[in-house]
């Protein structure tokens, strides 16, 4: 009954003094009733008890994130019965966080992708539609060559200035997070593909004064990010490819991918990502695997005649 009590103490807190809303306070109730129900005295509890029942939710098979947010529960638990003077310590002090693992980036095939462009450049590139068909269809073939061309975050495709395309070089310097500057390389394709779309684009009097690339009757002043994935998923399905797996950041991933099976060092890939850290670009670290077992396979003299 104490921890009943406790429970409740700590829910009127977070409540009062947090705002906590109706359905964080419902998850911590149900979190730390569950907790109260395997280790009984959960008020009293010592880390062992803590323990014990992280061991037990982990053998239900909850899953990872799900077992870090009980521990995040009965972490904020001890702490108000701590700084409330009702315990005098903190249990769950010296126990680690479960280690969530990193899902692997979902990709496209390089067939599938050259599925998607040959259908962008397809539709640019049909002479019979209209002229809002046609504009649609070259702004499409200019975003998509672009983002496999440089793995640009969607929110910096969709901002780049006009002056990307005006100058016609093969590479440019894109603003990322943090304001960090980085150099992205422009294929032949992609400036072609450009170029066309500023054709279409100038045609447009409504645009003319727009600094944006690809600007748009919005709030930011350039197209959304969610109509260009809207719009992807559509040109996908035409291309025969699953609308499900496909998104602007799945792009960014093929990008990132097909240069590490090709040979590209991850510290390049890096640069070219904008990631701050290598860690962070250490999940394609599965495409290094791959390709280093393909290479062990083709040309290790053990390798051969299935040795």
């Amino acid at each position: 009954m104490r921890s009943g009590a406790r429970i409740e103490a700590f829910l009127e807190m977070m409540s009062a003094e947090r705002g906590a809303a109706d359905n964080t306070l419902a998850s911590y109730r149900r979190d730390l009733e569950d907790a109260a129900g395997h280790i009984g005295d959960l008020a009293g509890a010592d880390p062992a008890a803590i323990r014990a029942y992280l061991g037990d939710i982990a053998a239900r098979g909850f899953a990872p994130s799900s077992q870090a947010r009980r521990l995040s529960a009965l972490r904020q638990f001890y702490k108000f019965l701590y700084a409330e003077g009702l315990r005098p310590d903190d249990p769950t002090g010296t126990l680690d966080s479960p280690k969530k693992g990193r899902a692997l980036p979902r990709i496209m095939s390089e067939a599938e992708t050259g599925r998607l462009l040959d259908r962008a450049a397809a539709e640019a590139a049909d002479a019979s539609v209209g002229d809002s068909a046609r504009i649609a269809a070259r702004r499409m073939h200019a975003l998509v060559e672009v983002l496999y061309a440089t793995g640009l975050r969607v929110s910096e495709l969709v901002g780049l200035p006009l002056t990307v395309a005006l100058r016609d070089e093969r590479f440019f310097i894109v603003r990322g997070k943090g304001s960090k500057e980085r150099v992205v390389p422009l294929s032949a394709k992609a400036r072609e593909a450009m170029r066309l779309w500023l054709v279409e684009r100038g045609r447009v009097p409504a645009w003319a004064e727009s600094l944006f690339l690809f600007p748009a009757a919005s709030e930011s002043g350039h197209l959304p990010r969610q109509v260009f994935a809207r719009e992807l998923k559509g040109l996908a399905a035409r291309a025969g490819i699953a609308a499900a797996k496909i998104s602007p950041h799945v792009l960014r991933h093929a990008f990132a991918s097909h240069l590490l099976q090709n040979g590209a060092d991850l510290r390049a890939v890096q640069q070219l990502l904008g990631h701050s850290d290598i860690s962070t670009t250490q999940i394609y670290t599965h495409v290094l695997e791959e390709r280093l077992v393909r290479l062990v396979n083709d040309h290790h003299p053990l390798a051969v005649d299935g040795h």
